[in-house]
């Protein structure tokens, strides 16, 4: 007994020791009345104290502790739900606990300092212990939600998401050789649409993924997909080249931010064991968005008679009836996201338990009723929350008009969204993103690099073959003759044409040199990539075609007239081999990943996504290696397949470690930038293999080739993410 009162006396002062300290902090921090409350708390502290010494034993009752003389310091509604062991057991929900305060607002003994007295460093921490309780907890609910309905149908809506990504990846290369000649770019801007999407997704992925982290990956994804599918709808329609590249900008802006936010959304509702698969089946989405491409391209550019003209002013050819209907896979998640919830590992990141509860019950109840089982009951009352730390924000005073309210509160969400994205620079995750860096930027590197602008390679070997069948007239005396048939792939030199007419014609890569035209007539002719260069006309008569002045190079028009010319650029597909063989060869390289996504879905959780990844990599340098020694496109198309089909499982498995190795409050943000580092690497292959395929393509493809070996290596020292609970 004389033990249990040294004890006793030992505890009372050190509760006065304690109580005299904080006193002392809070006479620092706030005011004289914070000081007087502070008093009350020591006092009832010390009075608490010496009630435990009059009376040995205090009891529990309904979660309660206290003593007679105290009986309402507690409030019953703080523990309601919960066992004397604080387990959780199945009842009705009871809401958020005000946990820590009684009667009054007054803080009961044994709770923890208020947050006002702790400094920064103390609410992180304690707000990281809470994350760490919370990952273990959300893991055991989402089991306990099964997976079954609710997932299968999340899994299309945000499935047509990634599909409209990847229609968009392949529509610049579909739609750039019909805007080129619809619009009459010359060749030196025809590079500008394929960098300006990249560029505009390469700012949306940081910018929507930051924003799925301040948002919620909902809101973020329905706003980043309705810019998307309102811009390229309306470039359809616009017949500029500047204001074309402006929804084009706008457009990529918009689907940038589909990847980071799909990814994030999705893996916050699997469990452990199902997330490698299921997010590796989302992934075939892609795939389908580069299929619908390609077979919509097939079907509606090369027909022409798809097109109408209201004058000269305005043309709508069938590539912008293609642009529509790309639109269409963004039109339809947006719609089918409205009726979805928000991620409720999020809401619960934010502090929001309730709503993030009515959502896993949601989930919980529709998967139960889809198996039979609507009887049972979502057990879980109360879910960990992290410790939310309040930021503090500047705001100018001069904020009384709307636009300056915007202006600031642009600025604000913008610098909330830097500080998210240099904490990713932070330990412990420091390590992960440098590596991550490596990675995504080696990958994207050597596959777009190749990928991307390998119609241009195709276009290379058809157009030497082409070249190689040119016809050479020399020194031609022809007169009094009327030409009325189709002149291709033919140069003219030195020629002297008297008295001739060229009568409802077709010139196709025809070429006139050093010639003369003499009292001819030109009717009803309509060219392509046909030009007279150095020729003289005299007394010579246009009438209805669409040589315009650009394709008389260094010519001399005497006495010349022209009636009705066409002007603008004309698009013809007749018996354009070309156009078809490029979209079919899309369409094989990517229906080539089907194999691929199916064997990293089923093998994404037995062999490990590092195994995957590295070896994948690895596999891909290889088989790019090997394209050196394509000879012909038969041989090039098909290691193009076996390239696409293995690069794919190192794709899949970098999306799903990337989402696993980021914590939730910073998930969105870190696959952001990884994807905006994507596309920057997109862009940088895209003009290094670009200005390489016309003079040789064996540097291009030991560069991929080395780039991918090497990025497979960095892969392999990623940490493994297999049995890790979603951080």
């Amino acid at each position: 007994m004389e033990e249990t009162y040294k004890d006793r006396t030992s505890l009372m002062k050190g509760a006065k020791d304690i109580a005299k300290e904080v006193k002392r902090q809070a006479v620092k921090k706030v005011n004289k009345a914070v000081e007087k409350a502070q008093d009350g708390y020591t006092q009832r502290s010390y009075n608490r104290f010496q009630d435990e010494e009059d009376d040995d034993d205090y009891y529990v009752q309904g979660g309660n502790y206290g003593v007679e003389a105290n009986d309402d310091e507690g409030s019953s509604e703080a523990t309601e739900g919960h066992d004397e062991d604080d387990e959780i057991y199945e009842g009705e929900y009871q809401g958020v606990p005000s946990m820590g305060q009684g009667k009054d607002g007054m803080v009961a003994l044994g709770q923890p300092m208020r947050d006002e007295y702790k400094d920064r460093h103390e609410l992180e921490t304690e707000r990281k212990a809470d994350e760490e309780e919370l990952a273990q907890q959300y893991e055991l609910i989402i089991q306990e939600c099964g997976h079954g309905r609710f997932q299968w149908a999340l899994f299309f809506v945000l499935g047509m998401a990634l599909m409209a990504d990847g229609v968009e990846v392949f529509v610049v290369g579909f739609v750039l050789p019909s805007a080129e000649t619809d619009m009459c770019i010359p060749n030196s801007g025809s590079g500008w649409l394929g960098s300006i999407v990249y560029l505009g997704m390469m700012v949306g992925a940081f910018f929507w993924g930051g924003l799925a982290d301040k948002v919620g990956r909902r809101q973020s994804l329905l706003i980043c997909m309705s810019v998307n599918g309102f811009f390229a709808f309306l470039s359809s329609f616009v017949q500029g080249y500047g204001f074309f590249l402006f929804c084009r900008l706008f457009s990529g802006f918009g689907i940038g931010g589909a990847v980071p936010t799909v990814f994030s959304y999705f893996s916050e509702v699997l469990a452990r064991e199902k997330r490698g698969e299921h997010l590796s089946w989302l992934c075939m989405f892609w795939m389908i968005g580069g299929i619908y491409a390609s077979a919509m391209a097939w079907a509606i550019i090369p027909h022409y008679g798809w097109s109408f003209s209201m004058g000269s002013a305005y043309q709508f050819h069938s590539w912008r009836v293609f642009v529509i209907v790309c639109a269409l896979p963004c039109v339809s998640s947006v719609v089918a996201l409205t009726f979805m919830p928000e991620s409720p590992r999020f809401l619960l990141e934010v502090g929001k338990h309730d709503e993030a509860w009515m959502i896993l019950k949601q989930i919980h109840d529709t998967n139960m009723r889809a198996r039979g089982q609507p009887e049972k009951v979502f057990t879980v009352n109360r879910i960990k929350t992290p410790k939310q730390i309040d930021e503090l924000i500047e705001i100018e005073s001069d904020t009384g008009t709307w636009y300056r309210r915007c202006f600031v509160r642009i600025r604000t969400e913008l610098y909330a969204i830097w500080l998210t994205f240099m904490r990713c620079f932070n330990y412990p995750v420091k390590d992960n993103t440098i590596k991550l860096t490596a990675v995504w930027f080696t990958l994207s590197f050597g596959y777009y690099g190749l990928s991307v602008w390998f119609p241009d390679v195709i276009k290379h070997l058809q157009s030497d073959e082409y070249a190689s069948r040119v016809k050479h007239f020399r020194n031609e005396e022809v007169s009094h003759f009327v030409f009325n048939f189709t002149l291709e792939n033919q140069i003219h030199s030195n020629g002297e044409y008297i008295n001739d007419r060229f009568i409802m014609m077709k010139f196709k890569s025809v070429t006139f040199e050093d010639s003369l035209f003499k009292n001819c007539v030109f009717e009803d002719i309509t060219s392509l990539n046909t030009f007279f260069r150095n020729c003289t006309f005299v007394n010579t008569t246009f009438y209805n075609t669409d040589l315009e002045q650009y394709k008389f190079v260094d010519s001399e028009l005497i006495n010349c007239t022209f009636f009705h010319i066409r002007t603008g650029c004309q698009i013809s597909f007749d018996d354009d081999y070309s156009a078809y063989w490029i979209y079919f060869v899309n369409f094989l390289g990517t229906l080539a990943v089907l194999p691929g996504n199916i064997v990293s879905a089923l093998l994404m959780d037995r062999i490990g996504r590092l195994t995957m990844l590295g070896g994948s990599m690895v596999l891909s340098g290889i088989s790019c290696f090997f394209l050196w020694f394509g000879t012909s496109e038969s041989m090039m198309i098909g290691m193009l397949c076996l390239y696409n089909g293995l690069t794919i499982s190192a794709w899949n498995s970098l999306d799903v470690i990337t989402v696993e190795l980021y914590p939730t409050d910073r998930r969105a943000t870190g696959f952001g930038f990884l994807n905006a580092l994507c596309k920057a690497a997109a862009v940088l292959g895209n003009l290094i293999f670009g200005s390489l395929v016309g003079i040789t393509k064996a540097i291009p493809i030991l560069l991929a080739s080395t780039v991918l070996v090497c990025g497979g290596l960095v892969g392999l020292r990623l940490p493994d993410t297999r049995t890790q609970v979603l951080m």
